[in-house]
């Protein structure tokens, strides 16, 4: 896909020695192809690892995408050095006015944070209300998620007594759904947080559409408005290693942590991961882009803001 993206982006190089296919914005510019207009607020605190995870998944579609990235004003990340997010991200103010087909927001290191104590939560919000009248679709991702349901919805989260830490199987409740074109009856993601959201919260509420979920890891994906919000409560964009990374990171700190459960061969974490969820979470991008961003956008992007409930 061409994903028109600035060239000196480090995601750019990454992908390139992983073999994978990402158009520089000149070549992409040769082709007569509406692009989508897409956004990214990356809360993660590794953001060029965050950035090479969903391009790499967004370059799987022959859709042709221009991609910004989008920081919150107030907060100086720690693992990410000021050039970068100088170079690559802009500040909400710099893009209010623009209407986007797609939005992804990432999870965040706060979860275990009530909300409202959380320092960016006001901007945090106002973000929020934009993409719910200036993006067609918007996924919401782990922390973002929750954070998505609590302030649309009113849902809770809740601490859990351990960390739901691994690779788990997940069913689909309407697999006639448009997201879940192509998935296979049961599917792999993983997960790395310490809070939930809990099914009956869902399922109380007429807005909300409970589209899958797993018997270990609980509540996964949630619908709103037809598809112009998912919230998503697994981490589907990890690349292979990155739970292996975060488990190491745990264990040199000293912290009481279990392996990540059906990652590593045989449990073992002298073992390599065996990596079970990236053909889902291919599926899953390509089918949000091309049947709720791509096809849901209207022609003449200030349009969206009159868009209703996707059907």
């Amino acid at each position: 896909m061409p994903l028109n993206i600035p060239q000196n982006l480090p995601a750019v190089s990454l992908l390139k020695e992983e073999n994978i296919f990402v158009m520089d914005a000149f070549s992409a510019s040769k082709q007569d192809i509406r692009p989508l207009k897409m956004v990214v607020l990356n809360l993660m605190p590794l953001k060029i690892t965050t950035e090479t995870d969903l391009v790499r998944l967004l370059s799987n579609s022959p859709l042709q995408i221009e991609l910004d990235f989008l920081k919150i004003k107030g907060h100086t990340p720690k693992n990410t050095s000021q050039e970068h997010m100088n170079e690559f991200y802009c500040d909400f103010d710099q893009l209010k006015e623009e209407c986007y087909d797609g939005m992804i927001i990432t999870g965040a290191p706060v979860e275990l944070m009530p909300f409202e104590e959380v320092a960016y939560w006001d901007e945090i919000k106002h973000i929020f209300n934009w993409a719910h009248t200036h993006v067609t679709s918007t996924l919401y991702i782990c922390w973002a998620a929750q954070a998505g349901l609590y302030h649309f919805h009113d849902v809770p989260k809740y601490d859990l007594e351990s960390k739901m830490f691994g690779i788990f199987k997940h069913t689909l409740n309407d697999p006639t759904h448009a997201i879940f074109r192509g998935f296979d009856d049961e599917f792999c993601v993983p997960h790395s947080r310490h809070t939930e959201i809990r099914r009956e919260d869902i399922l109380n509420n007429p807005a909300l559409t409970l589209l899958s979920e797993s018997e270990d890891s609980g509540v996964y994906m949630v619908a709103a408005r037809g598809g112009r919000e998912f919230f998503i409560t697994g981490h589907s964009e990890y690349a292979p290693l990155t739970l292996d990374g975060e488990y190491k990171r745990d264990v040199a700190k000293g912290l009481d942590i279990t392996p990540p459960a059906n990652y590593y061969k045989n449990n073992d974490p002298s073992n390599s991961p065996i990596v079970r969820w990236r053909g889902h979470a291919n599926l899953l991008f390509t089918n949000w882009l091309n049947y709720f961003v791509y096809q849901a956008t209207p022609f003449d992007r200030a349009d969206i803001k009159q868009l209703g409930d996707l059907k």
